[in-house]
């Protein structure tokens, strides 16, 4: 793993911002708050009511609240960014891919859109305006994102889409676990930036491939604990990998990620 990004100056394609669409905001904010120390403050409202999660004076993630009627699965979404949104959009549908929202202007802080694969993995595309998203002084930083990894049942094909609309190369692994499926890594310039796992039939019958973000933390034992605490869940207990030690939990309304502690050469 490497960090999620570089600082503020974003290649197109480098994962730029983590964000959350809930049902109840102040539940969740209180849930990540205990687990990460994030404080908050208000941001754009495109889409209604919008937080930042803020670390050390850092803006390190978002946190949105859903209208009232809908029903989407909370899930943690990794955007990407571009240069010129209704471009990526346009090419987007191009290589098969749906664009759900936007693109459309988060006030002055970018142009956004929120669009889904062609296996219907959803992820965002952000063109900075006065908010960049996430910077070099963040990355790595216990409660930051430092790695996203999409889950679908072949790798190749999403990996062969996501190359096609943001210019990634790609680098087989091979399998880290026997258990988890075969990992292609996303490349910019060389430079790690995300994996897409192919889990084939593991994949449960009605469960669609979805984007999970990995936040750094030191103890990722205690992390998993104190996320059931709060009224989460451990999906999977913590483990060593070559990378770092990993678990997988869910919080109080299933929105599932990781949090890991990395190990020196990290990919």
């Amino acid at each position: 793993m490497t960090e999620a990004a570089t600082g503020h100056g974003h290649t197109p394609g480098t994962p730029c911002w983590a964000s959350l669409m809930v049902r109840d905001l102040a539940r969740t904010r209180d849930f990540y708050h205990a687990l990460f120390g994030w404080e908050f403050r208000t941001g754009p409202q495109p889409l209604g009511p919008y937080v930042r999660a803020v670390l050390g004076g850092r803006e390190v993630a978002g946190l949105g609240e859903m209208a009232r009627g809908r029903d989407f699965r909370s899930a943690w979404i990794p955007y990407l960014a571009g240069d010129d949104a209704d471009g990526t959009a346009a090419l987007i549908r191009d290589c098969g891919g749906t664009v759900a929202v936007g693109p459309l202007d988060a006030d002055s802080a970018g142009r956004m859109a929120v669009a889904a694969d062609p296996s219907c993995a959803t992820f965002g595309v952000w063109q900075a305006g006065t908010h960049p998203g996430m910077g070099a002084g963040e990355a790595g930083a216990p409660g930051t994102p430092v790695w996203f990894e999409l889950t679908t049942r072949e790798a190749a094909p999403a990996a062969k889409f996501y190359s096609a609309v943001f210019g990634f190369d790609t680098a087989e692994t091979g399998r880290e676990d026997p258990e988890e499926g075969d990992l292609l890594v996303l490349r910019l310039r060389s430079r790690p930036v995300a994996s897409v796992r192919g889990v084939g039939s593991a994949l449960p019958r009605g469960q669609m491939p979805q984007w999970e973000t990995c936040f750094a933390v030191t103890d990722p034992d205690a992390a998993a604990h104190r996320a059931a605490e709060l009224g989460g869940r451990v999906v999977r207990e913590p483990r060593d990998l070559p990378y770092g030690r990993r678990a997988t939990v869910v919080d109080p309304e299933g929105a599932r990620f990781s949090v890991i502690r990395r190990v020196g050469g990290a990919r």
